[in-house]
């Protein structure tokens, strides 16, 4: 059983741990939150993959994928919300922004990170069908621990970097910050521009 436990982890954070729009947000939000607030978007963010990896493990992968219409749309709204936070990231800390007292919306960064979590067809899809198959490939009396150790990997992964994140926001002056949030709008508009790129190309050979 530790043995699957311990295969399941090394699946999470093998699915996660490639840079994404989500690892890019959850680091963002740490860096500019610090703790315990960081909290909120990595539990969020990890919340939602042990929603992916559940709907993987009841072998809904197949059915969802066959459902038209489906990527499309993710592609489409997914890309116009990485755009809308790429655009946001880039404009804050104007030179007027330093004198404002930042308003922390809990609700609305729940909100973000899971839009950001799972308006993402590529991270419902390939992680759903990845999970799906190998929870398929292991013995059924373990598939709920290897489905477990999965869902642990990803809860690892978040507080992990989100920790990190908030260690280095102390570090942080406000030219630093404009820097990071410079840095973090460009790479949201690069995975804005791929998801736009993907739903052109869906729809035209569709």
């Amino acid at each position: 059983m530790t043995g699957t436990y311990l295969a399941g982890i090394a699946l999470g954070l093998a699915l996660i741990i490639p840079i994404g729009a989500q690892n890019v947000f959850v680091i963002n939000e740490a860096l500019k939150l610090g703790m315990p607030r960081a909290l909120i978007p990595a539990l969020t963010a990890a919340a939602c993959d042990t929603l992916l990896i559940a709907i993987g493990a009841v072998g809904a992968s197949a059915l969802l994928s066959k459902v038209p219409g489906v990527k499309t749309t993710l592609l489409v709204f997914g890309a116009g919300f990485l755009l809308y936070l790429g655009i946001q990231s880039l404009r804050s800390h104007q030179p007027d922004d330093d004198q404002q007292v930042l308003v922390f919306k809990p609700i609305a960064l729940i909100a973000k990170t899971i839009a950001v979590s799972l308006l993402n067809p590529h991270a419902i899809l390939d992680t759903v069908g990845v999970i799906g198959t190998s929870i398929a490939a292991v013995p059924a009396a373990t598939r709920p621990t290897f489905a477990a150790g999965t869902m642990t990997g990803s809860l690892l992964w978040f507080l992990a970097i989100s920790a990190l994140a908030a260690t280095l926001s102390q570090w942080l002056n406000p030219k630093r910050r404009r820097y990071v949030d410079m840095a973090s709008g460009v790479i949201l508009l690069v995975f804005a521009a791929i998801l736009a790129i993907e739903a052109i190309r869906v729809l035209t050979v569709g």
